[in-house]
This record gives structure tokens, C-alpha cells and sequence, in this order.
């Protein structure tokens, strides 16, 4: 570690002489840029200064307690050194936290999607069900959110509803709840009082800009049509809904919430352009093998993550083995106790790989 210690050190050192170079002082882009970069390292390169200073106040205690023959100085420079183990122990740990590569995708808003599984209407009334505790939650943490497009049920739920988080921190905050979402409950209609099981599937998407996915606009069959709400009536007399086909990857969305179809071709071309991106991670996922050991999952649609028992309050994850008996908090959004679990482990797991 000491040798990737003393590059970010190097490295440090060359972004203060160049940002002191006049040639950089009079170009605003350049000197931003390297203000920034500056900006990011200079938490790790303190830290690595105080860890060198530790290293070099137990060479020097170690030297002392050697050479000492009197008891009493003796003790005293043990327990100086071991004091001094004991901080270089936690600037070690430190370190390793911050070594941790940032992941690309942590401050960028996100697209959510969420569809009803198996369990018919049931499965559609849970669907809602999650969409609320993620209102809640985004509330809760000064997010805004903003629905794009939904096909609500007859019930009264949602067969599909996808929704755009912006905010800071977004990705990071959510990016564990894709997955397969299981509920056990009596439904309403329900006369027996017997417990059914539901199923909806989240997916959380990174929004992509415009430079992260570039799509040929010949790849794409766009159909109009009149958008139309539950039992098929419908709620606008122009061809304003989107459909749009991505040929080479057969990803289709359609779009029917705003009035105009412009700003539905917008959101449709949004949606779909975040799908591409997440297509295009996995692969990349996969060719590295980055998430081999992780307990936390890439998200895979099928992955069963999470269940939500009614009748024993009960919401356990799947992943990290954690049971929570709050189902009634957890409704109302208040879902940091189970993904900090789930950060931690993740975190934990990464620096087993690194070592």
C-alpha cells in the first residue's frame, strides 16, 4: 500500500506546482480543472501525511525502546508505542476506505422503474404499494421525483410505472433496490384470510446524458398513438403516446403521460437511452468480473432481494441476511437501516478484495 501511498503523494505535489504555473493561472478552463483534481485528492494526501508522521514516530520509539535499560522509561515507551500501533492501525483503515474507486454512477439521478410480477392485481396493488415507499423516501432526503410514464391497473394499481429521481446522491442511495420485491398478505379480496405471494420488479437505471449513449436515429421506429387510461378509455383525443423501438437491441418503451406528443418523445427517447446504458455496464460488468464475491448483487431483474410480511411485520433482505420487524416504518420510506446494511457490506466486501 506504501508505494500506492507515495504516487497519489507524487501526484499531489504535481498538481500544486502546476496550479502555481502562470501560464495555468491565466487559462480559467485549465486552472478549474486542476483545482478540482486538487480539490478530490487533498483529503487522501492530509491523510497520508499523518500516517507517514505515525510510521515515523514508531521508527523512533522503537529505536528509544531499544536502546532503554531503565524499567520505569521503558514502560513508558512501550505504552507510547503501542498507542502510536494503534493509531497507524486505524489511518490504515482510513486509507483503505479512501483508495476505494468512486463509483462513476454515485451522484448521477436515476431513472426507476417498477413492474408488477406474478400475483396479478395483487402484484399490481404492491407495485403501488413500492412506489409510495419510494416517494416517501426520496421526501424524506430532499429528492424530487417526477413520473414519466405508468399503466395503472384495473384495481387501481400500477402494471408498470416508471418515475425519475433527481437529486444529490440519488444513485448511490437507491441503486440497491433492484431486484425482485416479494410481499405475503391477505389480500382484500381476500375471504378466507389466506396469505398470498406477490411479486414486483425494480429496476434502478443511471440517467444517461447524451454523451454516454449515442443512438442513430435510423435505429429507431417511433409509432404515435392515443393515450388511454385504465379499462381502455381514453384520456386525450390526439395521437399524443410514443412508442419508440430500438431495432438493433429490441428495447421498447412508450411514453403516454404528458399531453404533448413532443415532451412524451423526449421521455420515451430518455428512458431508453438510460436502458442502453445499463445494457452497456453490465457488459462491461461481466468481461471484468468485478462483482464476483459482492453479497450486494448487480441488480439482476430476477434476483429475489427483499420480502415484506404483513402479517409478522416483518421485511427482511435477502442479501445481507437482515430482518427488520418495522414493515409499517418501512412503507412510510424509512428504509436507512436496511441500506446502510447493505452499503456496509458492500464496502466491507471491497476492501477484502483489495486487501
Amino acid at each position: 500500500m506504501l508505494e500506492k501511498l507515495n504516487k497519489i503523494e507524487k501526484k499531489y505535489k504535481s498538481l500544486q506546482e502546476t496550479l502555481s504555473r502562470p501560464e495555468v493561472i491565466e487559462n480559467r478552463s485549465k486552472y478549474q480543472e486542476y483545482a478540482k483534481a486538487l480539490a478530490e485528492i487533498t483529503p487522501l494526501a492530509e491523510k497520508i501525511g499523518q500516517y507517514k508522521k505515525i510510521l515515523a514516530n514508531i521508527e523512533v520509539a522503537e529505536e528509544l525502546l531499544g536502546g532503554e535499560k531503565e524499567p520505569d522509561m521503558s514502560h513508558y515507551l512501550k505504552e507510547e508505542r503501542d498507542s502510536l500501533l494503534g493509531t497507524k492501525e486505524s489511518l490504515e483503515k482510513e486509507l483503505k476506505e479512501m483508495l476505494l474507486p468512486k463509483d462513476e454512477l454515485e451522484d448521477k439521478d436515476i431513472i426507476m422503474e417498477i413492474r408488477a410480477g406474478t400475483g396479478g392485481e395483487e402484484a399490481s396493488l404492491f407495485a403501488a404499494d413500492l412506489f409510495r415507499v419510494y416517494v416517501h423516501y426520496t421526501q424524506n432526503k430532499g429528492l424530487k421525483t417526477q413520473i414519466m410514464s405508468s399503466h395503472p391497473s384495473e384495481s387501481g394499481g400500477f402494471k408498470e410505472i416508471i418515475f425519475e429521481v433527481k437529486g444529490r446522491k440519488a444513485y448511490r442511495d437507491l441503486k440497491y433496490e433492484s431486484g425482485v420485491h416479494r410481499v405475503q398478505r391477505v389480500p382484500a379480496t381476500e375471504s378466507g384470510g389466506r396469505i398470498h405471494t406477490s411479486t414486483a420488479t425494480v429496476a434502478v437505471l443511471a440517467e444517461a446524458e447524451e454523451v454516454d449513449v449515442k443512438i442513430d436515429p435510423r435505429d429507431l421506429q417511433v409509432d404515435t398513438y392515443r393515450s388511454a387510461g385504465p379499462g381502455g378509455q381514453h384520456v386525450n383525443v390526439t395521437d399524443s403516446a410514443v412508442r419508440i423501438t430500438h431495432k438493433p437491441s429490441g428495447l421498447v418503451v412508450s411514453c403516454q403521460e404528458e399531453r404533448s406528443q413532443f415532451q412524451n418523445k423526449e421521455r420515451a427517447l430518455k428512458i431508453l437511452r438510460s436502458r442502453l446504458y445499463e445494457l452497456m455496464r453490465r457488459e462491461q460488468q461481466k468481461e471484468i468480473d468485478q462483482a464476483r464475491r459482492l453479497p450486494v448483487g448487480p441488480g439482476e431483474r430476477s434476483e429475489k432481494i427483499r420480502t415484506y410480511n404483513f402479517p409478522q411485520n416483518r421485511v427482511t433482505d435477502h442479501r445481507v441476511s437482515l430482518t427488520v420487524h418495522n414493515l409499517d416504518a418501512v412503507l412510510e420510506g424509512n428504509l436507512d437501516q436496511i441500506l446502510e446494511a447493505l452499503a456496509a457490506w458492500e464496502r466491507m466486501e471491497k476492501l477484502r478484495e483489495v486487501g
